[in-house]
């Protein structure tokens, strides 16, 4: 082990947008991903949100979408940053992050399932969904392409003076984010947005570009951000892509004990099983929080046939 001089290196944007309804957070999050520049593709939790901005004029962006519809597994935001990587985006907006948490198959359901699985026992579900939770966060850390992530806060009402008239008005803020305690840590820069104006402060920024500001985002807040990535030496060429679940951790995540036993008959002692049959089992028996029921009773049957002919070359000939 030896200490090395420090060096600047070019890096990959990781900016959070955190707000309220009606903060600008998708709006903010184009104009920036704009001026960032290269192509831009938007992960889209909020039931086609992100579409209604497509052709507006004051953003002049074009991009393309993927509509994320329940379950919000973090596994399939993970398969979507993925994608976007192999398809050779530059900028990939998540919108929203809070869905993989607090949405409908996002990581509370999954610590709710995993602790009712355990009698109970809340840490046990905590640690069952803490693997998926280290991937997705590694996931959004570790891609080669620029993250921009919306994030929806906890609301609550407050009264203002008006400076000007001397009236009061009652004004929506955002509180905390809806995700994991500490989620800012993962990022580079979170600008916190107001509903009045959609007012942007910073209350996390490396670049320190933003710190004690209040502004509103523009396309020349992209093109900031991207002068400073691009200061320093080149940054070693990375070939990292999202991890895929792990057989052995997919199994451990099964609700019961009965449903591990199933996985590992049918599949780790028989025969080869591939992540995504051993994810199909996963779904089914734990009644789908990835796939619907259809689609992976369509999978275990082919598994199941392959299975079949396996065991069946499997016996002696003079059986």
């Amino acid at each position: 082990m030896k200490f090395i001089k420090a060096e600047r290196k070019k890096a990959k944007l990781r900016l959070a947008l955190a707000g309220p309804s009606g903060s600008g957070k998708t709006y903010s999050a184009l104009l920036i991903a704009k001026g960032i520049g290269g192509p831009v593709a938007v992960v889209d939790t909020e039931r086609g949100s992100a579409e209604l901005y497509a052709g507006n004029a004051n953003i002049g962006l074009d991009y393309d979408v993927m509509q994320l519809a329940p379950p919000y597994h973090p596994n399939r935001y993970i398969e979507a940053i993925k994608a976007a990587q192999q398809a050779g985006y530059n900028v990939v907006i998540i919108d929203s992050g809070s869905h993989a948490w607090m949405g409908e198959g996002g990581m509370l359901d999954e610590v709710d399932k995993a602790s009712k699985a355990n009698r109970g026992n809340s840490m046990a579900g905590w640690k069952a969904v803490a693997p998926v939770e280290k991937r997705f966060l590694d996931a959004i850390i570790g891609t080669d392409i620029h993250i921009i992530m919306t994030l929806r806060t906890k609301t609550e009402w407050e009264i203002s003076k008006d400076e000007k008239t001397g009236k009061t008005k009652p004004v929506k803020v955002g509180l905390k984010p809806e995700q994991r305690v500490g989620i800012e840590y993962e990022f580079t820069i979170v600008f916190d947005l107001s509903v009045d104006g959609n007012v942007a402060t910073a209350s996390k920024d490396r670049t320190d570009l933003f710190m004690g500001q209040y502004f509103t985002p523009t396309v020349e807040t992209g093109t900031t951000l991207l002068d400073w990535l691009n200061q320093g030496s080149e940054a070693p060429a990375s070939n990292h892509e999202p991890e895929s679940p792990k057989t052995d951790e997919l199994i451990e995540a099964a609700a019961t004990k009965a449903q591990q036993e199933k996985l590992v008959e049918l599949g780790r002692e028989s025969i080869d099983m591939t992540p995504e049959e051993v994810r199909a089992f996963a779904a089914y028996y734990r009644k789908g929080d990835r796939l619907t029921k259809d689609e992976a009773q369509d999978l275990i049957d082919n598994f199941e046939d392959r299975l079949a002919a396996y065991l069946t070359a499997k016996k002696p000939e003079d059986e």
